[in-house]
């Protein structure tokens, strides 16, 4: 699986030792967030994530917001400017 927001010289995939949520839908379905060392709080209030591949382009971000039937997934609720 592919970890949003690393490094393209470093090999695809999780890191051991390091905590993932998985993206399910919209533009970054299927990879996975790494949320390793995120406040509770943090977690609870999702992310806003840079995609290029949401409804604003290249400037926008796709919001995703904890699963409440799985803790180890984020949903896709909409993109934003």
């Amino acid at each position: 699986m592919w970890v949003y927001g690393s490094d393209p010289d470093e090999p695809a995939g999780p890191k051991p030792g390091h905590d993932y949520v998985e993206l399910m839908g919209g533009p970054l379905d299927g990879l996975l967030l790494d949320v390793t060392g995120w406040d509770p709080q943090e977690i609870v209030d999702g992310a806003l994530l840079m995609s290029e591949h949401g409804a604003f382009g290249p400037t926008g971000r796709s919001d995703y917001v904890p699963d409440p039937a799985d803790s180890g997934r984020f949903v896709w609720v909409g993109d934003a400017p």
